[in-house]
């Protein structure tokens, strides 16, 4: 099979359900792929969009949500979106075709060095140099988007790659990652200081509002039985309803 195919099988296999983005020349034969594929491929009028639709399926779902673009300008039209799910700790993970690995030595039409783009927006940033690697690039993708904290993750896709032949591949194995736990004597450190502190508040981040570590209701009447005020800012007003005290 081709290692689009096998790029698309990787993809199944973590669960994906759609994919974001506009078709182009260079993921063509991951296009192809996708007609023989459940996962459904939803076309936007610009990759900023696909961009922002996998931040929300990543922030909504806690799966990592997949956007797909073409090579240089496609690809650098994801990065507004790409840059707030990696700030905001949504999973995404971005996936960009690129130019034959035999031109990027030379000045060629719109190829960028889109390794080094994304590298500073997200989690991990790689390029696919050979087909028998597939499966692990995929595997690790999802793996470092969705492990805590939660962030973006992007693949460079040649073209040439993407359509060379791979024999004996199979995806990898999802397992979800181990997050460990403190221990019960740090626990009761930590419980001591906090039923010594004079004036108490929570602060409360990212991971409070995200659908995994914690459940949104559960903050609230922690609030109301200590009376403990949290502080308020835009991205941490959604745990509470509007009807608590300590909404904004």
């Amino acid at each position: 099979m081709k290692a689009a195919e096998l790029f698309v099988k990787c993809l199944e296999n973590e669960g994906v359900e759609y994919m974001f983005g506009v078709p182009g020349e260079e993921n063509v034969d991951i296009m192809d792929a996708l007609l023989e594929s459940p996962i459904k491929f939803i076309t936007t009028r610009h990759e900023q969009g696909a961009a922002f639709m996998a931040d929300v399926y990543g922030r909504l779902t806690g799966k990592a949500g997949v956007c797909l673009s073409t090579l240089g300008p496609g690809a650098t039209n994801l990065i507004t979106g790409v840059a707030d799910a990696d700030m905001d700790r949504a999973p995404v993970v971005a996936i960009a075709g690129q130019g034959a690995t035999t031109r990027m030595h030379k000045e060629s039409h719109q190829i960028l060095d889109l390794v080094n783009m994304f590298e500073p927006i997200t989690k991990y940033a790689t390029q696919i140099r050979e087909p028998e690697i597939v499966t692990e690039i995929v595997r690790k993708a999802f793996k470092v988007a969705q492990t805590e904290k939660p962030g973006a993750c992007f693949i460079d896709f040649p073209e040439n790659i993407a359509g060379a032949e791979v024999v004996g591949k199979q995806p990898i194995e999802v397992q979800k990652p181990y997050t460990s736990a403190p221990p019960n004597f740090k626990i009761e450190q930590a419980a001591g200081v906090i039923s010594q502190a004079k004036c108490p508040i929570i602060l409360a981040g990212n991971g409070v509002i995200v659908p995994a570590p914690l459940n949104r209701s559960s903050l609230s009447p922690k609030c109301s039985i200590f009376q403990w005020p949290p502080p308020s800012w835009p991205r941490a007003q959604f745990p509470f309803p509007t009807s608590c005290r300590w909404a904004p």
